[in-house]
């Protein structure tokens, strides 16, 4: 019996409702059907002309003639040959939307790339920009390329979109004028004429969306409904898992109608809306609730941290290119996209055999004698270098950070690293098992200000190590402090010191994460891309200056004795640790990490003495050995060496090397 599938009836509905573009589609089942000898098709117009859609009718048609049909967004496709290849499926027919994205690689796409391709398969390139010259100059190429500029549909199409899309005849010519032959605001209004919320007069397209919007989010089924197009309008891209954390179990009945609406275009990796409607229901959702606006912004804010956590490699790349996206009005998202029009944005490890070229590029720009401890530290310390490629494979910038103390000699012979420890143990001792990173070379291999490379490695890499290295302290060291000063101010590092090493001056930047923790830091950031703001967090939102580790057991001995009155327990020093910010938190904390000592081995009986002694306390510790079965010496050791092994577990998350909410593990 043959299996039907649901794209079977999505693809089948697609068909139904769509219009126009005969030449286009002919040109495809032409090349399909191996009539024709132009096997590329260049396909170009403005965004919500219908390029995606006439992509997914041929993908239709190639799947019904029963070709192995590969659909890529340029979006989600790393710019480099590799990028593109790696991305690559076995297929005969290659449909890409999005091609614009892909421009740092389009000649090696039209002299490799193409000519490469089995004559019988098929390529669809379609963007919103016209095809590089060359598409046209080169004689070879023309003879199997063909190029569709798509423009707005005519009256004909015009009327047989908005009849397949079910709007009455009397409706359709005043809906055709006010449409003006834009297939995204054909599909608006006949969405709206459904409703019979049909504007009267529209200037232009883009107050057209503005008007259609209104009838669409009041037509939204549910609240879950207008939730899930809010959330829509604020991720860069909304998958079903975004929308549990946004709607709860109402996820795969909103993702499907959010899917079905004409303004979201369905990618790959999940959904987005058009860029021309994505900004008008940002503004729109904000106005109509700016509270729970921001409150949304939080869930998708620690979906997306969480994300950054849990993945490596390219899907982290991908989370962290999220983050950016909420955080798009700030001094760094910016960067991102520009560079994708010029090559590789991607940030990752770099390899070994890059460190010459990489020492290279820190003599060029900062002397030999800086140049010299940067391949002192990529031998010794080799691992935490980050590198962004051009589309040629080389390095176009790399940052290396060092978590210190490293045990090393050169810690001393370095002046920027002894200058930071120097000043980390004057003002805020490391405590036993904590960390300080450096960012201790970043530079750019071109020989220009404020690189957008640069910028680009040295912000995404920095995202992944706050969020997923616990420290205690973070610096970044930089020789441009014109460039970098106003975005560190941004993100509310503090300018600490200036030294000058090989006669090169440079800037220390630096964040006491005890006392400001990552989750805060991430939420001012949150807190600024709505409200704008500079400069390190008020003193008022600072955490006390964290204990020593004899104080620290102190305070815990104390803890336990207040465990049952949050009164008295309100006064501890542990209250504003990472234990917790509140009495009720530390308890929480106290209670699992006992929980945890359980599992260890042997932990159990240390755990209950703990249990009867300080949780469900007995009278007295007599009565506690005695409801134990043990004789009251062996209670007394048993009570000391579970306090001592209860402190090493909450000095552990202390300093960040233990998670201790419920359902976590270990993160060092």
């Amino acid at each position: 019996m043959t299996s039907v599938r649901l794209g079977d009836f999505i693809d089948s509905a697609r068909q139904d409702s769509f219009a126009g573009r005969r030449t286009e589609l002919a040109g495809f089942d032409a090349a399909l059907a191996g009539r024709s000898s132009r096997r590329v098709l260049l396909v170009h117009g403005p965004g919500g002309v219908g390029k995606t859609m006439l992509l997914l009718q041929m993908r239709a048609r190639a799947r019904a003639a029963g070709r192995a049909v590969v659909m890529l967004d340029g979006r989600e496709v790393d710019p480099s040959p590799e990028g593109l290849t790696s991305a690559l499926p076995p297929g005969t027919v290659l449909l890409i939307d999005g091609y614009e994205q892909l421009g740092p690689i389009d000649g090696w796409i039209r002299t490799e790339f193409i000519p490469s391709r089995p004559a019988d398969h098929v390529v669809v390139l379609a963007g919103r920009e016209p095809p590089a010259r060359a598409w046209r100059a080169d004689p070879g190429l023309r003879q199997v390329v063909a190029i569709h500029r798509l423009d707005d549909l005519d009256d004909a199409d015009s009327d047989d979109l908005l009849a397949r899309a079910g709007v009455p005849e009397q409706v359709r010519p005043r809906l055709r004028r006010l449409g003006r032959g834009h297939p995204l605001a054909l599909g608006l209004l006949a969405d709206a004429a459904l409703t019979g919320a049909v504007p009267d007069e529209l200037a232009d397209v883009p107050d057209l969306v503005s008007a259609l919007l209104e009838s669409l989010l009041d037509e939204a089924p549910s609240d879950a409904h207008m939730v899930g197009l809010a959330t829509c309008a604020k991720a860069w891209l909304t998958t079903e898992d975004l929308l549990r954390a946004t709607v709860g179990a109402e996820a795969p009945a909103v993702f499907a109608w959010l899917r079905r609406r004409p303004f979201v275009v369905s990618r790959p990796r999940g959904l987005t809306p058009h860029d021309l409607t994505r900004d008008v229901l940002d503004a729109e959702f904000e106005r109509r609730s700016p509270d729970r606006y921001r409150s949304l912004h939080r869930v998708i804010h620690d979906h997306v941290v969480e994300g950054i956590r849990a993945t490596t490699g390219p899907e982290q790349q991908l989370v962290v290119q999220h983050l950016l996206h909420l955080h798009r009005h700030g001094p760094f998202a910016a960067v991102f996209y520009a560079l994708r029009a010029e090559g590789s944005a991607a940030v990752v490890p770099a390899r070994p055999d890059e460190y010459p070229q990489l020492v290279s590029i820190v003599e060029r720009r900062q002397g030999e004698t800086n140049a010299a401890l940067a391949e002192q530290w990529l031998a010794d310390q080799p691992d935490h270098v980050w590198v962004v490629r051009t589309d040629e494979g080389q390095a176009a910038a790399f940052v290396h950070y060092l978590f210190c103390p490293t045990g090393l000699m050169l810690e001393e012979r370095d002046p920027i690293v002894r200058t930071i420890l120097e000043y980390v143990a004057r003002t805020a001792p490391m405590r036993p098992g904590e960390r300080t990173s450096v960012g201790r070379f970043l530079a750019g291999a071109r020989d220009q200000r404020c690189d957008p490379y640069e910028l680009l490695v040295g912000s995404t890499s920095s995202i992944i190590q706050w969020c997923t290295e616990p420290v205690a302290w973070s610096f970044m060291v930089f020789d441009d402090e014109e460039c970098w000063g106003p975005r560190m101010d941004y993100i509310g590092f503090r300018r600490l010191m200036e030294i000058r090493t090989g006669g090169v001056r440079y800037v220390a930047f630096g964040h006491d994460w005890r006392r400001f923790p990552v989750d805060s830091w991430l939420d001012l950031m949150g807190q600024r891309e709505h409200a704008g703001g500079t400069g390190p967090p008020p003193e008022s939102m600072l955490r006390p200056p964290p204990p020593s580790r004899d104080a620290f057991g102190a305070a815990v001995r104390s803890a336990l004795q207040q465990l049952n009155r949050l009164d008295q327990l309100a006064a501890n020093p542990l209250v504003g640790t990472a234990l917790g910010d509140s009495p009720a938190a530390v308890r929480s904390s106290i209670d699992e990490a006992i929980r945890r000592l359980a599992q260890e081995p042997k932990g159990d009986q240390l755990a209950a003495v703990l249990h009867r002694t300080f949780v469900r306390a007995a009278p007295t510790q007599e009565a506690a050995a005695e409801a134990l079965g043990q004789p009251f010496s062996t209670y007394r050791r048993y009570l000391a060496k579970a306090i001592e092994q209860l402190t090493d577990v909450l000095w552990a998350a202390e300093i960040g090397t233990l998670d201790l909410r419920p359902g976590t593990l270990s993160t060092d």
